[in-house]
C-alpha cells in the first residue's frame, strides 16, 4: 500500500504547475491530461475483473503492470509536445487504473479478517502519499531553488524540477512490479461469477442512494479542483519565503506538493474518529460535514490571501487541513452508506458504480471544468485565485443545501467497528461475512 500510492502522490499534486510552468501548457490542455487520467478509472474495472478474475494470478498481474506503468511514467519527465504528453498519460492510466482496486482485492484475499484488518493495511498508503510529497517538496527546495532569485525565477526553476517527480514515481514502480512477484500466490476464481451490476442499478434509484449518486458528482467535481490547482496555489504562496512560510518550507519542501500533506495528515485523523461519530451521529450529519469542509477550504482559498499578513497562512494550511474532513466524512462516509444500503449480493457491484462516479466521471467532469474556469481566470498570464476558487466554493455550497433539503435524516442504525465497517449482526451483515466471493475495490 505504501508503494502503490507513493507511485501516485509523487507526481499527481505536481501536474499542473509544471505542465503550465515548465511545458507552457494552456489551462485547457492541462484539463484535458487530468481527464484522460481518469479514463482508466473507468475502463479500470472491466481489465482488472475479467484478467484477474478469469485468466491471471491477481500478484502477477499487478507486477507487470507496475513495471510497464513505471516505464510509461518516467517518459513524462522528456515528453515536451501536448500530443505525446496526452497519449502517453492516456496509456499510463490504463496501465496503472487497475492496479488500485487489485491491491485491494488482494489484501481482501488473504487477510484472515477483512474489517478487521484492512484499515491498518490501507492507512499505509495515506502515509506513502505523505512521504514521498515532503520528499519531493525538500528535492526541489535543495535542487531546484536558486538563491538570491526573483520569485519568478524560482518558481520556473521549481517547475522544471518536478520532471523529477515523473523519474521517482517510475523508479517506485519498477520496485513495486518487482515486489509483487513476491506476493503470495492469488489465482483467478475457477467458477465464473454472475454480473450483479443490474440489481446494483435498482437498489441506487431510492432514498438516500439515489440522493449520494447524484450529489456525488458535482462534489467530485470540487474536489477534483483541490488537485488540479492547489499546488501551484501554495507553491507560489511558498515562494514569498517570508516570515513563519520559511520555517514551514524547512519542514515539508517547496512546490505546493508537501505542504499538501496537511491533508493527507489530517485525513489520518479523521479516519481514526470516524467509527466513533459513526454510532452516534446520523449519516445526513456526517455528509453535510464533509461538503461544509469541501466549502470552507475553498472560502480560505480564494479569500485567505487578502486576511490580515498575520492570518494568511494559518487560513491558507486551515484550508488544506480541511481535506481531512473532505474524504472522511464524504467519500469514507459515501462508501459506508452504500454498503449499507444495498443488500450482500450486489454490494460489490454498488460499490464499483459509485466508485466509477467519484474517480471517474466526477473527475473528467471536475478537470475539464477547472481547466475552462481556470483560462476566465487567467488575466495577462496571471492567475486570479480569488475568481478560480469562488466557482467550487459555491458548487459546494449549492450541494449543500441541496444535501439538507433532500436527504433523508434518518438516527443512525448500524453499529461500526474499529475502521467503520458494518458489524450489525442483523441478517443481512451474516451474509455479507459468509460470502466466499471476492470483494471488489
Amino acid at each position: 500500500m505504501f508503494l502503490q500510492y507513493a507511485i501516485w502522490g509523487a507526481w499527481l499534486p505536481l501536474l499542473w504547475p509544471f505542465l503550465a510552468g515548465h511545458r507552457n501548457f494552456s489551462p485547457a490542455e492541462i484539463g484535458n491530461m487530468f481527464a484522460v487520467g481518469a479514463i482508466g478509472a473507468i475502463v479500470a474495472p472491466f481489465i482488472a475483473g475479467q484478467i484477474a478474475d478469469r485468466w491471471f494470478n491477481t500478484e502477477k498481474f499487478l507486477g507487470i503492470s507496475h513495471i510497464l506503468g513505471g516505464i510509461l511514467v518516467w517518459q513524462l519527465a522528456s515528453l515536451e509536445s501536448y500530443s505525446s504528453f496526452l497519449y502517453f498519460s492516456l496509456a499510463y492510466s490504463l496501465v496503472y487504473s487497475p492496479t488500485l482496486s487489485l491491491t485491494n482485492s488482494l489484501a481482501f484475499h488473504h487477510l484472515p479478517d477483512r474489517d478487521r484488518d484492512f484499515g491498518k493495511i490501507r492507512i499505509w498508503g495515506t502515509v506513502g502519499w505523505i512521504a514521498v510529497g515532503i520528499g519531493i517538496g525538500q528535492w526541489l527546495l535543495y535542487q531546484h531553488t536558486p538563491t538570491g532569485a526573483t520569485p519568478e525565477v524560482v518558481s520556473a526553476a521549481q517547475a522544471e524540477g518536478m520532471a523529477d517527480a515523473f523519474k521517482l514515481s517510475g523508479a517506485l514502480g519498477i520496485a513495486m512490479g518487482i515486489f509483487c512477484f513476491f506476493l503470495p500466490a492469488t489465482p483467478p476464481a475457477k467458477e465464473e461469477k454472475n454480473s450483479a451490476i443490474g440489481g446494483a442499478l435498482g437498489a441506487i434509484k431510492h432514498q438516500p442512494l439515489i440522493t449520494l449518486f447524484l450529489i456525488a458528482v458535482p462534489i467530485s467535481c470540487v474536489h477534483q479542483f483541490y488537485f488540479v490547482h492547489t499546488a501551484p496555489f501554495l507553491g507560489q504562496f511558498q515562494n514569498q519565503a517570508e516570515g513563519f512560510i520559511n520555517i514551514v518550507n524547512k519542514i515539508v519542501g517547496v512546490g505546493g506538493g508537501g505542504l499538501m500533506t496537511i491533508g493527507q495528515m489530517m485525513e489520518l485523523a479523521v479516519l481514526a474518529f470516524i467509527p466513533l461519530f459513526a454510532k452516534k451521529v446520523s449519516r445526513k450529519a456526517l455528509l453535510c460535514t464533509g461538503i461544509i469542509a469541501y466549502t470552507l477550504r475553498m472560502f480560505l482559498f480564494a479569500y485567505g490571501p487578502s486576511f490580515p499578513e498575520a492570518l494568511q497562512l494559518p487560513a491558507i494550511i486551515l484550508g488544506v487541513s480541511m481535506h481531512g474532513f473532505c474524504f472522511g466524512c464524504f467519500i469514507f462516509v459515501a462508501f459506508m452508506v452504500v454498503d449499507e444500503e444495498c443488500s450482500a449480493d450486489v454490494r460489490a457491484s454498488a460499490q464499483s458504480l459509485f466508485n466509477l462516479v467519484i474517480v471517474g466521471i466526477g473527475i473528467i467532469v471536475g478537470s475539464l471544468i477547472a481547466g475552462k474556469i481556470a483560462e476566465i481566470s487567467t488575466v495577462d498570464g496571471d492567475m486570479n485565485y480569488t475568481k478560480l476558487f469562488s466557482y467550487p466554493m459555491w458548487a459546494a455550497l449549492a450541494c449543500l443545501v441541496f444535501m439538507m433539503a433532500v436527504y433523508p435524516n434518518n438516527p443512525p442504525t448500524v453499529e461500526t467497528g474499529p475502521e467503520g465497517t458494518d458489524t450489525d449482526s442483523d441478517e443481512e451483515s451474516k451474509d455479507k461475512e459468509s460470502d466466499d466471493s471476492e470483494p471488489e475495490n
